[in-house]
């Protein structure tokens, strides 16, 4: 498996392919990654066309045990962070 891309490899990328200069490529990516961080931190979900969905889910409270003692303890609730992938990427994928 090779490396994941890093943020500067993926500007270098999106500028190539807009057309336009890193500094307006980098401001792109950025203002796309703070609008779905305050929709996702809202409870809303967005849709990446072709690439999938990441919405929030609230998780119950819940009994975990603690991996060094065996304890088990409960955890509250909380939120996770999910994505679906696109069916799209996934066949484009697996060929």
């Amino acid at each position: 498996m090779s490396k994941p891309m890093t943020k500067t490899q993926l500007v270098a990328a999106l500028a190539e392919e807009m057309g336009s200069d890193k500094k307006a490529a980098g401001s792109a990516l950025d203002a796309v990654v703070s609008i779905i961080t305050r929709e996702v931190a809202a409870g809303g979900a967005v849709t990446l066309p072709g690439v999938g969905k990441i919405y929030c889910r609230e998780r119950p409270e819940r009994m975990v045990r603690n991996p060094q003692t065996g304890e088990q303890m409960k955890k509250e609730a909380d939120k996770v962070v999910k994505m679906t992938i696109a069916k799209a990427l996934k066949d484009s994928v697996n060929g």
